[in-house]
């Protein structure tokens, strides 16, 4: 998988973080995986000592993840880094970076001329509360 920043992240993960399933969270654990159904504020003090947060796409139509990533930033003030993945497409490059999204995972093949481009269709948004551009 490779990286794709849709924005510079506010405070990039090391990379030698390992990831662990949010159900097997612990008090040392710096990254985790969120699944779909998770909710988000049930984290409490735990995002204080997370580095990083992935949120999981499992298919096209489920928009669950935006909401999480919104949640996060704009409600309990996740710091952090969040990536992405999952089923994503280049149309939702915007909605996921104003939803506080740092970055999306693509398989290693992929082409990022796509979501360079929808990226660069609307340089602003109205929605100015996370601090994105």
């Amino acid at each position: 998988m490779k990286q794709f920043d849709l924005a510079p992240a506010r405070h990039p993960a090391p990379a030698s973080l390992e990831i662990i399933p949010v159900a097997e969270m612990t008090e040392t654990t710096r990254a985790i995986r969120l699944t779909p159904e998770f909710d988000v504020e049930t984290l409490g003090t735990a995002l204080d000592h997370l580095d990083l947060i992935i949120v999981t796409f499992p298919i096209f139509r489920d928009g669950r993840g935006f909401t999480q990533a919104r949640a996060l930033r704009e409600y309990y003030g996740f710091a952090g880094e969040i990536r992405a993945e999952g089923h994503l497409i280049p149309d939702q490059a915007q909605f996921l970076r104003t939803c506080g999204v740092d970055c999306v995972l693509l398989d290693d093949d992929a082409d990022t001329t796509p979501w360079l481009k929808a990226l660069s269709l609307f340089p602003v948004t109205y929605q100015t509360r996370l601090g994105l551009r």
